[in-house]
């Protein structure tokens, strides 16, 4: 008797990859041209799917006869790389080239938790092409799914995103500098206090259901990690002063802001893990979107 759900099997085949990610480009691109989130929802979820979901919600809000500025995506040169793995969810990464973004490449992660269910969407990370590392594979091309409790790596991929949101509160020594760690730690106290405005930042991780961190695998023995945090700015207006505010912005905030707004966002990042005491998480791709704001 084969025990589907314990037999180490390749998460998808490479036309069934292929045909996911056409399905969601398709779907992708008729809710953006009706900014109807309805007409995606089935193939896409997790950190990427709440983005998608408000910025679709925002464009409606402010265009309700749809996207005037739609071009639809084209994706192109898709490379998936494939692990081989027990259990559900089964999952596979689409690295792709696309006709937005300029020259970089739209790395998604697909899941599903079933058979019954269709594959949908749940990071998207625009990477330069040299920033997408070389993943181990075995003789036939299945790539290596990494265990989120796995003692491997400079950090469990389980505690990466809880790691990360105490990091830009603290800061520490476990993330390399970059863009999104040291420079957006130094950002947010540049902004912390302005004239007449000051913002509060809250971070918490996010890692249950479709936000589940997913790992691969890298030649180098470490693994890019994929993983979702979640965050929170408090602006405070001095008396006599107002918030500034986009259309966007106002389109997903309820309440009226009279002295405070609090936005909260969801950010999908994707870090390089390297072997344990080899060096430090360097994060290398990051898409943040508010998801809802709320004036007080």
């Amino acid at each position: 008797m084969v025990h589907g759900e314990r037999e180490v099997l390749p998460s998808a085949t490479k036309s069934e990859a292929a045909k996911a990610l056409q399905q969601f480009t398709t779907a992708y691109n008729a809710a953006d041209k009706a900014y109807d989130s309805s007409l995606d929802a089935d193939f896409i979820t997790g950190a990427f799917g709440d983005i998608d979901e408000a910025r679709l919600k925002a464009g409606r809000a402010n265009n309700p006869d749809g996207n005037p500025a739609h071009t639809p995506l084209k994706l192109s040169d898709a490379k998936y790389t494939i692990p081989k793995k027990a259990g559900w969810p089964r999952w596979f990464v689409a690295d792709t080239a696309a006709n937005k973004g300029s020259t970089a490449r739209w790395v998604f992660v697909f899941t599903r938790n079933s058979l019954a269910e269709p594959w949908e969407a749940a990071y998207l990370t625009l990477l330069a092409p040299d920033k997408v590392p070389r993943f181990k594979t075995d003789k036939d091309g299945w790539a290596e799914a990494v265990p989120t409790n796995s003692t491997e790596l400079a950090i469990a991929p389980g505690d990466l995103s809880e790691d990360y949101a105490g990091y830009l509160k603290d800061g520490g020594t476990a993330f390399a500098d970059g863009t999104h760690t040291s420079a957006w730690r130094a950002e947010r106290q540049k902004e912390s206090k302005k004239p007449g405005l000051a913002t509060q930042y809250l971070d918490d991780p996010l890692t249950s259901g479709d936000y589940l961190p997913l790992a691969l695998r890298t030649t180098d023995g470490g693994a890019l990690v994929f993983f979702t945090t979640h965050h929170y700015e408090k602006q405070t207006a001095a008396p006599g002063t107002t918030i500034p505010t986009t259309a966007a912005v106002q389109a997903l905030t309820s309440g009226e802001i009279k002295q405070s707004l609090t936005m909260e966002f969801v950010s999908n990042e994707v870090a390089l893990d390297p072997p344990k005491g080899s060096g430090k998480v360097s994060v290398i791709g990051r898409i943040q979107g508010l998801t809802s704001a709320k004036g007080d």
